[in-house]
This record gives structure tokens, sequence and C-alpha cells, in this order.
């Protein structure tokens, strides 16, 4: 027999051996030596109030063993001979397509624009030291996308697009600790996820896959309103059926192509605003209640935060306990930041995006030339002012956080874990009224929810501009584009997903629609 049981374990228990059979024995009331395993289904921890709670969700198997097999099975199959599939960006929603196609019995012919994993790495450091950006290989283009090298965050609120379990599952076939299964909020760390990556590459490969990396797609060759081939920055042209377009939320210059091609697009609402940088040790003493270093047993802590200012929504965004901010800029001349954390959460600082939420309605009027790439526009002039702010460098601009809500210039800065460094600079008065206004009443407001949150020792850092995609690439119920037949546009790219698990579950989805097209 199996039993499902919610458990609660404070702190001192925790340290307990065995607590969750002794629990689970005495709330079934039967002899502990009748369980012959508790199995942890969900673990999250309520620090609401100063007794912290560890809430668990397990399964009890009494006088019954546990499957040693997972329910979820990957079938891959050598599709070396197979037709083919073409997907360009190699993002979570691009290595999941192309896995699904290996499943379904379809060749992926995957083009990425950037490096694999290991070449990468070399291009991240010369935008941390040297200040020079890598067009196509930067935090956010080359193996694994942006979610390569990021806190490697698996919380999704998209339980309706697809199976979550199964997404989580293949990550774990693929090298991810078992954990992820198990956390309330699950994450892998910027550490781990590159070894993560290249498994999959490597799986992809040996069932009969091609990915080919530093192949920028630069044209479509249409003709009849049907996509017939590709070509790439090398001269090469590919003739394609079905094409997965998962370039991601950065690769603007495929935006441009579309539009210059007069190829539907919208423009799309979103959010942008600065990332705020704490020591790790105020926002523990916040949400624990401690006075001190939190207990050992105890995560880095994080927090999420919401305030409407103006009738608009002030929030916190990808926020990184015991993280690291880095330079997310796909471009020279622009300066762009984000966050992510080692799978231990062990940096001595804590960082979030806090963001304002964008009407594209409402607050382009003055880029209403562009048409459907307004807020992309929007978007490059704030990065170019956080640029030219920071002194025309990776070096970023940024503020004391009271100082920035009371409309002062900083003297001098906290240290920081922005690798290429920071310049005082006045963010109150260089973010646009629409952002700047909203942030100040925002972290005001967060100051009297969270008390201690709002202090100097904190530093706001600018900019925060690519939370999700200005433009959206159209599509029909059977996610092909309505206007180019054999076009599919896919995941954060495309503006459907928002963040690595909503973006996997749409690449399932669209290798299942590019292939009933064939």
């Amino acid at each position: 027999m199996i039993k499902e049981l919610q458990l609660r374990v404070n702190l001192i228990e925790e340290r307990k051996e065995d607590i969750l059979l002794f629990k689970a024995a005495k709330k079934l009331d039967i002899a502990r030596t009748e369980i012959n395993a508790v199995k942890v289904l969900r673990k999250s921890i309520d620090a609401r109030k100063k007794d912290i709670i560890f809430n668990y969700k397990v399964a009890v198997y009494i006088n019954e063993n546990i499957p040693e097999k997972s329910d979820y099975t990957f079938d891959y199959k050598d599709v070396s001979n197979a037709k083919e599939v073409h997907i360009i960006g190699f993002g979570p929603a691009g290595m999941y397509a192309a896995l699904r196609c290996i499943e379904l019995g379809f060749k992926p012919i995957v083009l990425e624009r950037g490096k694999n994993v290991q070449d990468r790495r070399r291009d991240l450091r010369a935008i941390n030291q040297e200040h020079f950006v890598n067009e196509d290989s930067n935090y956010c283009f080359g193996e694994g996308g942006a979610g390569t090298y990021s806190d490697g965050k698996l919380y999704t609120r998209s339980l309706k697009r697809g199976d979550v379990r199964r997404i989580f599952e293949n990550l774990v076939f693929h090298g991810a600790t078992e954990q992820i299964l198990i956390d309330a909020h699950p994450h892998i760390g910027t550490n781990k996820l590159p070894k993560i990556i290249q498994n999959i590459r490597e799986q992809i490969i040996k069932f009969g896959g091609e990915i080919h990396f530093e192949s920028r797609v630069t044209d479509f060759v249409i003709k009849n309103n049907k996509l017939q081939a590709i070509q790439l920055q090398n001269g090469t042209e590919m003739a394609v059926n079905s094409v997965i377009l998962a370039t991601g939320h950065s690769a603007r210059d495929i935006y441009e192509l579309l539009h210059k091609k007069d190829i539907a697009l919208k423009a799309k609402s979103f959010a942008m605003g600065v990332r705020v940088e704490h020591p790790q040790e105020i926002i523990d003493q916040i949400q624990y209640s401690c006075s001190g270093e939190r207990d050992e047993l105890l995560p880095a802590a994080a927090y999420s935060l919401v305030h409407q200012v103006n009738n608009r929504g002030v929030y916190s965004f990808c926020m990184c306990p015991g993280g690291f901010i880095v330079p997310a800029a796909t471009a020279n001349g622009e300066v762009v930041v984000n966050g992510m954390s080692p799978s231990r959460r062990n940096n001595k600082f804590a960082n979030s995006g806090i963001v304002v939420e964008l009407d594209i309605d409402k607050d382009f009027k003055k880029y209403e030339d562009f048409g459907a790439l307004k807020g992309l526009e929007f978007q490059k002039d704030l990065e170019k002012i956080a640029f030219f702010a920071g002194g025309r460098s990776q070096v970023a601009p940024a503020q004391r956080l009271v100082d920035f809500v009371d409309g002062k210039t900083s003297t001098n800065l906290n240290e920081t874990s922005y690798q290429p460094g920071l310049k005082s600079a006045p963010l109150h008065s260089l973010l646009p009224k629409i952002i700047g206004g909203r942030l100040r009443k925002g972290f005001a407001a967060f100051g009297e929810k969270m008390h201690g949150y709002h202090t100097n020792e904190a530093n706001i850092i600018g900019v925060e501009s690519r939370t999700s995609s200005p433009v959206n690439i159209p599509r029909k119920e059977n996610l092909e584009h309505p206007e180019i037949e054999g076009l599919f546009p896919c995941g954060e790219g495309g503006g459907y997903a928002g963040g690595i698990i909503s973006a996997a579950m749409d690449g399932e989805r669209c290798a299942e629609a590019a292939i009933a097209n064939l």
C-alpha cells in the first residue's frame, strides 16, 4: 500500500535522522517496521513566522518497495536517414524540439549562431575582463541559450501548456540532480548546467541529429508564401520543409529581417527596470527573522515582491539568492545586466531584477514609426543610455538604493558581484519617468513590506531590459506562422514562453506541429 501524506517538520526536528519515517508512522498510527520507505515528493519552506517549518509531501510505502524506474521513459530512435526538421537556435526551446523530433523518428538539423558551451566560456571572459562583446557568443547566444549561464531556475506557472514533470524528468535523464523533482522552487545552478547541456547535445548527435555551431541564419527564401530555404552567414543555402524558429528574445536581427520582408509581427508588452543587489545576509535576516547568520539547514533566502504604481505592476524578476550580476549585452555599445547563481547559491550577494510593466499601446508614442519594432527600439535606446552612463564600456551605471529613491547621486557605491565594475550615475534622472518614477515608489513600498530592504547597503544597477521579447511572431492554432507555410515561431523569441521550462514545453509542441506539417 502507498499513502501520500503532508508532514510538517521544524528546524530542530529536521536535524534528526529518520524524522520523516517517525512522523509518518505516528500520523498513520502504524509501527515503523511496517514502512519500507518514505519518498519525498515535494519540499518547501514556510518562513512566514519566526518558527520556520519544512513542509513535506511524501509517499509512504507500507509493506511495499519503491519502484526502481521512473514512470517516464525517453525512447530515442536512430534518425540518421529520416526526414529533416530544421531548428534555428539551440536554447531550451530548440534543444527540446530536437529531442522530441528524435523521439518521433525525425532528424533535427540545428543551426546555432553561437559556440558550444566550452568555447563560449572564452567569450564570456572577454565581456567581463576586456569589455568586448562577441555578437554571436555571449550570455544570451550559444549552446543552451541564455539558460546555460543562468541560475537555472525551473519554476513555471505554465502548467497547462504541457507536461511539466516530463521536462524535469528529461533533465534528470541528462544528468540533473533528482532534487529538482522535489523542491518547490527548483534550480540547477550555472556551474552544473553546461554539463547537462553537453549531454543533451551528445544525445542528439548519437541518434543521428545534426548541430551546427557558429551558423547564423541571415535570410529566408520564400516563394508563394512558403519557406523554401534558409541562408547562413557564410553564404550556404539549405533547402527546408519545416523550420522551428527558436532564436530567443534577444535575436534582434531576426525580428528586423522578418520586418524587412513584411512578414507579420506584432509589438508586445514587456517589462524593464534595473537589478538590485543586497548583501545576502540582509535578505536572510529579513526572510528568516534572524539577527546573525542563517541556520546551516536553510538555503540562501529568496524573495518575491510586487506593488502597483499608477496602474502598473512593479515587481521582482529572476531573483538570484547567493548569486552574481552578469553583463548580458548582445552587441557592443549597450549595457544590459542579468543575474545567475551557482547550484549552492553561496555567493555573499543576493540580486533581483526589479522591473516595471510597460504598455505597448500607451508608452511608446515616440516610437510609432517603427511599427511592430517600437518596443525593441525603446529597449535599444535605454541600453545605449546605460552604456554612455557607465563610461562607454561594460561598466554599468549604479546608485545606492536609498539615494535612488531620494533622487540623489551616490558619492560612492557598495561592493558588487558585477565583474566589469560599476560607475556612480544618477539613474533616478537617466531612466524614463515611466520606469524610474515607478521604480522609486516601488522600492519605497518594498521597504515597508520587507523591513531592512530599503537600505543604502544595496546598489541598483542598470539596465535590466531583456525580461522577455518586445516582439511577438504570430502563429495559428497549428503553431504555424499565419502567412509563411513551414515556419513555426517558438519559445521566448516568438513570445510564447518565459523561462527554461515553458520554453522547453513549447519546443516539444512546435516539434510535433512541424512534423505534422511534413
